[in-house]
């Protein structure tokens, strides 16, 4: 391990998402949740009651719903910092003209 190794994110706090933003959000959280679980279990991964790396058992090895709240803000930090990412770096996000 590299003990020198300072994490340098892009700074994205001045970056304010607007209103509409809000469900997306959202739904990456889930998106995010759904694409780590289905890793987990594609590597053998299974559901246990603590994590357990040799047996390789995860609690959060269920539906997104049955989160504890603190996973769920987790998954909805990284669906947050992805988007402002995004706008920080001169996308726009709009859906598809219908």
């Amino acid at each position: 391990m590299n003990s020198n190794y300072m994490p340098q994110p892009i700074d994205t706090s001045d970056v304010q998402l607007p209103e509409p933003l809000d469900a997306l959000a959202d739904q990456l959280s889930r998106n995010v949740h759904e694409v780590w679980a289905q890793m987990r279990l594609s590597q053998g991964w299974t559901y246990g009651p603590r994590r357990d790396d040799e047996l390789r058992t995860h609690p959060c090895l269920v539906p997104y719903d049955e989160l504890t709240d603190e996973e769920r803000e987790y998954d909805y930090n990284t669906a947050i910092g992805t988007l402002k990412f995004i706008m920080k770096c001169g996308f726009t996000i709009a859906p598809l003209k219908q």
